[in-house]
């Protein structure tokens, strides 16, 4: 029997499959530019004039359909950060309520049948991720309502019996497929929504058999990853050439700041589509009729009527995945009147983040902590995710550990190969 893993990303996702005795084989997925393991986890739809039915799609091939798309359209992005969140239920999508278990479902959909149209009927023992702690949550009880959102998503989707794993113990059954000896690893997942840790002993003598619980040491997550680095540098760099932080005139009134709220939208990604709702779009118009500076506040009135968040998004992302490699980076935008060049240093974004990165740090500590475990026992760190990639994340690890205990790879495809894995692991 297969064992088949599904990694349902906030950014992308993934699935694998894995026969018993052998490594797990990540399926590959359309895309514009030819094949990827990885199916971005978003969702277009859009409506042509004068036609009632929207037409939607799913994953790597859904940007290119809302970019090049005439009409109406939305693209749904980071739905996994609304699981916990019990304000979230439905949104309006093109004229129809429709519930996040609706969205999530359709995404999912169509990675199973991509899927199953090159790699055929998905049978098997099926194992999906799920973070240790799950974005916006405040309580047990927060993941738990997640954690069953998710589930009905996967019904929803037409997917029948399976079993959750923490994402960073399935990386870790990823991880321990190359080694030849036993060791006592450090699990660092770092998502787009949430960062995941897990302390636990693998190696040959783990391998093969049931992993048992006396196995895993620890686990801890918290709601820290890529996508609060992104939301720093709009904050700093692009929300000011906005309006952010400028002032309006009211009648009978000293000037007032224009509303903060707005930006805060501005600066999660999937909060940006949001904002041309009707009632939004009138407190922008408002604001820009009462503006000191006006231009800024028209180039954010320009975003948010033609829906630019993700070429927003993708400019922010280029900046950031630069300042891994490179000590600065400019970050570009024109659409006018919205135009945004901004020299960004690494230290300027490492300051930013300064307290996300005291957070993941603490999170880590608090595993070694809660396992009674000093950092000189740990044999090796595997660091996986996107943003394991950045300098300043690294050296939380390197500073506890040193570098030469730090081991990376599988950024993308660790998690879901993981999971596979564990679908061959029973009792």
């Amino acid at each position: 029997m297969r064992g088949i893993g599904l990694d349902f990303g906030t950014t992308n996702s993934a699935l694998a499959i894995a026969d018993p005795g052998g490594a797990a084989e990540v399926a590959r997925f359309a895309a514009p530019d030819g094949e990827t393991e990885s199916f971005r986890s978003v969702l277009f739809a859009g409506r042509v004039e004068g036609e009632r039915e929207p037409v939607s799609v799913a994953g790597p091939l859904a940007i290119d359909r809302y970019l090049e798309f005439e009409g109406e359209r939305r693209l749904l992005q980071s739905l996994k950060a609304f699981l916990a969140s019990r304000l979230f239920t439905s949104t309006n999508l093109l004229g129809r309520k429709t519930t996040l278990q609706d969205m999530i479902s359709r995404i999912v959909s169509s990675l199973r049948e991509e899927a199953e149209a090159r790699h055929g009927v998905l049978e098997g023992t099926l194992v999906v991720g799920r973070p240790v702690r799950f974005a916006r949550s405040r309580q047990v009880e927060d993941d738990d309502f997640a954690r069953d959102r998710l589930a009905e998503s996967l019904r929803k989707a037409g997917i029948g019996d399976f079993r959750f794993e923490y994402e960073p113990v399935a990386a870790a059954y990823h991880y321990e497929q190359s080694l030849d000896a036993d060791e006592l690893v450090l699990i660092a997942d770092f998502g787009g929504g949430t960062s995941d840790f897990c302390l636990l002993r693998v190696g040959p003598s783990t391998r093969g058999r049931h992993r048992r619980d006396s196995d895993i040491l620890g686990t801890e997550g918290v709601a820290v990853a890529g996508d609060a680095f992104g939301a720093r540098i709009v904050r700093n760099v692009v929300a000011p050439r906005l309006g952010r932080g400028s002032l309006q005139q009211k009648l009978f009134g000293q000037p007032v700041p224009v509303p903060t709220w707005i930006y805060h939208d501005l600066e999660r990604w999937h909060h940006l589509s949001f904002l041309r709702s009707p009632k939004t779009l009138g407190v922008l118009y408002d604001v820009l009729r009462h503006s000191l500076e006006p231009e800024k506040i028209q180039a954010l009135v320009h975003l948010v009527e033609n829906d630019f968040g993700y070429q927003l998004y993708q400019a922010v992302e280029h900046t950031k995945t630069e300042l891994s490699r490179r000590d600065e980076s400019w970050l570009r935008f024109s659409d006018p009147p919205a135009e945004i060049e901004e020299r960004v240093t690494r230290g300027d974004f490492e300051t930013w983040i300064a307290e996300e990165l005291g957070e993941i740090a603490d999170c880590a500590d608090r595993l070694l902590e809660g396992a009674g475990v000093p950092a000189a026992e740990v044999d090796r760190v595997f660091l996986t995710g996107g943003s394991s990639f950045v300098p300043a994340v690294r050296r939380i690890f390197e500073e506890r550990f040193g570098a030469d205990r730090i081991r990376s790879g599988g950024e993308l495809i660790s998690v879901a190969s993981g999971l596979a894995l564990a679908a061959l692991d029973v009792p």
